[in-house]
C-alpha cells in the first residue's frame, strides 16, 4: 500500500529537522532557503510576530519522511518583501475590501530568487499541486486576503501561473561571469572610455589611502561582524530603511552562518570605514548589505561591486546578485534579469483589476529590460548573449 501523505503547518522552522529541510533545498538551492538562515532570522526575532512576520511553514510528509515544504509567513504589512504592492493595498482600501493579513511564500527581507515549493528528489512534481492547495486552504483558515509567492524561478512561476496565480514581473541587475581570467579581462567587454573610467575610480580610491580586505569563512572574526553590524545600522538610519536585522542576529550570524559569509571591508589606517556583507553558495555570490562611517568618492563602487566581481572571477563563481535597485550597477556591466512572483487575491473585486494591471505591467517590464540590454555600453554587446 502507498503510504498516505500528511500536511502540517509549523509556527517555527525550528520544529522541522534541519537535515530533512535542507535535503529539499538541495545542493544548488538558495542559501537563504537553508534551515540555518531561516532559523537565524526567526530565533533572533528579526522575522517574528513582534515584527509582523508569523511563520506558517507548510510541510508534506509521507509517513515520517519529509517530502515537500514551502517557507511561508502570515503578514500584517508589506514591508521587507520587495514586490512593492502598497498600491494594491491602497486600492483595496478604496474598494472597502481587506488586503491584510496575507500569506506570503518566500524569505523575509531577501529579494533573491529561489524555489518556493520544495519537493524531495525523486518525488513527483505533483506534490507542488498539493502544496498550493494546502497554502490556499491555509489562507481560508486564517482569513487571509491573499496568497503571494515571491521571487520564484521562471519554471516554477510558469507552473504556478497555470495553477491560477497572477504573475508579476520585475527585474534586477546581475553580473554574469563569461569565463574571465581577471578583472582586466572583464573590462575588455567595455569601450575604451568606460574601461578608463573604471580604472580611474579604483586608482583614486587607493591613492586616498583606503585599503580593501576581502574575507571569507574562517577568516571572518567577531570584530569584523561587529563593524558590519554598525555599517548596516548606519545605512538603515541614513536612508530611512527598516532595521530588520537586530543585535541578536549580528551576534549569532558568524557562528550559525559563517560558512556562507563573505565580507568586504575598507580601511583607512587602523579604522574600518566601510563594509559589504555577501553570501556565497552553489556558484553564486549574493550582495546583501553595505554601509560606511564616512563618505569617500568611489568607495561604494569598490566595496559593493568591483571587489565582488574580482572575487567571483578568482573563485570561478558564475553570477553575482547584488540585490534590488540598479542605478550604479547597470553602467558597470550588470545585466537586466527578470524576477517573478505569483499572486492569488481573495476578493474578486480586487483580483480582476490586479490581473489586468499585471498583464500591462509585465509587457512594459519585458520591453524595458530588453531595451536596457540593447543599450549596454559595451565594446562587444554580443558577449552578453547566452
Amino acid at each position: 500500500m502507498t503510504t498516505p501523505l500528511t500536511l502540517r503547518v509549523h509556527d517555527s522552522i525550528d520544529s522541522i529537522d534541519p537535515l530533512a529541510w535542507d535535503s529539499l533545498v538541495g545542493e544548488h538551492g538558495s542559501p537563504f532557503l537553508e534551515h540555518a538562515w531561516l532559523n537565524l532570522v526567526e530565533q533572533t526575532g528579526s522575522a517574528s510576530p513582534h515584527t509582523g512576520w508569523y511563520p506558517q511553514h507548510l510541510s508534506v510528509w509521507r509517513g515520517e519522511r519529509l517530502v515537500a515544504a514551502a517557507p511561508a509567513y502570515l503578514k500584517t504589512h508589506s514591508m521587507g518583501e520587495f514586490v512593492y504592492d502598497w498600491s494594491w493595498a491602497q486600492a483595496a482600501r478604496q474598494l472597502g475590501v481587506a488586503y491584510y493579513p496575507k500569506l506570503i511564500v518566500g524569505v523575509p527581507f531577501t529579494p533573491v530568487t529561489g524555489n518556493r515549493l520544495l519537493v524531495a528528489s525523486g518525488e513527483d512534481k505533483g506534490l507542488e499541486e498539493l502544496l498550493v492547495r494546502g497554502l490556499l486552504q491555509r489562507v481560508a483558515e486564517t482569513d487571509c486576503a491573499g496568497l503571494h509567492v515571491l521571487f520564484d524561478p521562471k519554471a516554477e512561476s510558469n507552473r504556478l501561473h497555470e495553477r491560477g496565480g497572477a504573475t508579476r514581473l520585475q527585474f534586477q541587475f546581475h553580473w554574469k561571469n563569461r569565463g574571465y581570467d581577471c578583472f582586466e579581462d572583464f573590462l575588455k567587454i567595455f569601450k575604451s572610455k568606460k574601461r578608463s573610467e573604471f580604472r580611474r575610480e579604483r586608482k583614486r580610491l587607493a591613492e586616498s589611502g583606503v585599503v580593501i580586505e576581502r574575507l571569507i569563512g574562517d577568516q571572518i572574526q567577531e570584530r569584523h561582524v561587529a563593524d558590519m553590524a554598525g555599517f548596516y545600522e548606519s545605512t538603515c538610519m541614513q536612508f530611512g530603511g527598516n532595521n530588520y536585522l537586530n543585535h541578536d542576529f549580528w551576534g549569532q550570524v558568524l557562528d550559525r552562518f559563517g560558512h556562507r559569509m563573505q565580507l568586504v571591508l575598507a580601511r583607512d589606517g587602523d579604522r574600518t570605514i566601510a563594509g559589504a556583507f555577501n553570501v556565497q553558495r552553489a556558484g553564486r555570490l549574493y550582495g546583501r548589505y553595505w554601509g560606511c562611517s564616512e563618505e569617500r568618492r568611489f568607495l561604494h563602487f569598490e566595496v559593493c561591486y568591483y571587489q565582488a566581481i574580482e572575487h567571483c572571477i578568482e573563485q570561478r563563481l558564475d553570477v553575482f546578485e547584488p540585490g534590488h535597485g540598479g542605478g550604479h550597477k547597470y553602467p558597470r556591466g550588470f545585466e537586466p534579469t527578470l524576477t517573478y512572483s505569483n499572486h492569488w487575491i481573495q476578493s474578486s473585486r480586487l483580483d480582476g483589476p490586479i490581473r489586468d494591471f499585471l498583464k500591462r505591467e509585465g509587457a512594459a517590464v519585458r520591453q524595458q529590460a530588453q531595451e536596457l540590454t540593447e543599450r549596454l555600453e559595451l565594446k562587444n554587446p554580443g558577449a552578453l548573449e547566452t
